[in-house]
């Protein structure tokens, strides 16, 4: 018995347009499908990254706000990869999305660097 991959990460948002305009045009992920639940008053859209992973983006009504901040207990970040990084960067600026310097893994000598979803998760994106 063993552990295949990740499946999919779920995500709650507060603003449901908001988020699915950043996940779609910002990041660009794919959408695979898009349901409206009548009984829990909830949004459930189903995100494509490159064909491997898939994000399901909640809204749900009041959700309560928790810390996110990359060192709070819980889910630390969501991390992407990407061929290069001073591209995403360039990209980011040009779409105001504000972000962290890009730093380089002491251990790997790739560039990565943090930003922040519309409701301040932080992603990670890690320079292949």
């Amino acid at each position: 018995m063993k552990l295949n991959r990740i499946h999919h990460i779920a995500i709650i948002c507060s603003n449901y347009e908001r988020s699915k305009k950043f996940y779609i045009d910002i990041l660009g992920l794919k959408v695979l499908r898009e349901v409206y639940r009548e009984e829990r008053q909830s949004y459930k859209l189903d995100l494509e990254v490159n064909g491997l992973y898939q994000i399901e983006l909640f809204s749900f009504p009041n959700p309560p706000v928790r810390p996110s901040f990359p060192e709070a207990a819980g889910l630390r970040h969501l991390a992407f990869e990407v061929d290069d990084i001073e591209e995403w960067k360039e990209y980011l600026i040009t779409n105001g999305v504000d972000f962290e310097q890009v730093r380089i893994d002491p251990y790997t000598d790739k560039k990565f660097m943090f930003f922040s979803d519309p409701d301040g998760l932080p992603i990670e994106l890690y320079e292949s």
